[in-house]
């Protein structure tokens, strides 16, 4: 149960950054037609990036070999102190609005680097694949689809705490999993 809910928290943390930019998005005024399309391409690249990590962090996990546990958490620990200070040092004001798929396809890559880091740090600590790629292909897709409804209908600008939340929650499950609390 305690893994279950580790991965629940992952999946969340990494698709807050969807979130986020899906409220901005919304905010802009997207046609229905435009957020399924752009929650498809987010949650797309948030479920492939884990799985390309998870491979390498399989791979790397046999000559890690006991400290696997303790490299895998560091890593989710940086990937979240990384998104607290893209928070405090990100500036921009104006909502986030790809008109084309090329865009689109780029703001999907950028967004997703963290999962491709939090796949390979559950690939190092041997956890089961199906299930972390579904929970964070599942929760990335529904938060994306959820920012942007709701910056449809709010109209002003209420991204502002998610990339700290998602770098918070990546730090506590670093430290659990790096601890083997979990």
């Amino acid at each position: 149960m305690t893994k279950l809910l580790a991965l629940i928290l992952v999946g969340l943390s990494v698709g807050l950054d969807n979130f986020a930019i899906s409220v901005a998005m919304g905010l802009a005024g997207l046609s229905k037609k435009h957020r399924i399309r752009n929650s498809l391409v987010f949650g797309g690249f948030e479920t492939s990036m884990p799985i390309i990590g998870f491979f390498a962090g399989r791979s790397l996990s046999s000559s890690l070999g006991s400290q696997a546990s303790l490299f895998g958490g560091g890593l989710l620990i940086l990937t979240g102190i990384y998104a607290i200070l893209q928070d405090f040092l990100n500036t921009e004001t104006e909502p986030k609005t790809p008109n084309s798929l090329k865009k689109l396809m780029i703001m999907g890559l950028s967004i997703s680097i963290d999962s491709l880091i939090v796949g390979f740090s559950l690939g190092a600590t041997n956890e089961p694949i199906v299930e972390t790629i579904a929970t964070i292909g599942i929760l990335s897709v529904c938060l994306a689809l959820l920012g942007m409804e709701i910056g449809s209908r709010l109209k002003t600008n209420v991204e502002g705490y998610s990339e700290l939340l998602s770098g918070l929650i990546l730090i506590l499950v670093g430290f659990l999993i790096g601890f083997r609390i979990i």
